[in-house]
């Protein structure tokens, strides 16, 4: 399986990384260390972790306050949201389109 972004969900990994890069020297890598790792479970594990609608479900970061929110497209899976978990829970939902 291929895992794609939202181009809105790439620019809050961006910004994360940069977030926390700023605060503490390689916690930016960190961070993007992590998010990695999360990205290849969705993409062997699609079915993992508990639906948050339909089609829509949030792997959680373990170090970090972030979910990565995704849903499956065809054969992919499409990264919605790189949502810190301290924040409007759901601000991502009108991503989903009509």
């Amino acid at each position: 399986m291929t895992i794609r972004f939202l181009a809105v969900a790439q620019a809050e990994l961006d910004e994360a990384i940069d977030w926390y890069e700023a605060s503490s020297p390689d916690l930016g890598n960190a961070f993007l260390f992590e998010a990695v790792g999360v990205f290849h479970l969705i993409a062997h594990y699609p079915q993992a972790w508990h639906p948050m609608a339909e089609n829509i479900c949030r792997c959680r970061l373990t170090r970090f306050p972030y979910g990565i929110i995704y849903s499956e497209d065809g054969d992919d899976q499409l990264i919605l949201a790189v949502a810190h978990l301290h924040r409007a829970p759901l601000y991502w939902r009108d991503r989903l389109g009509p």
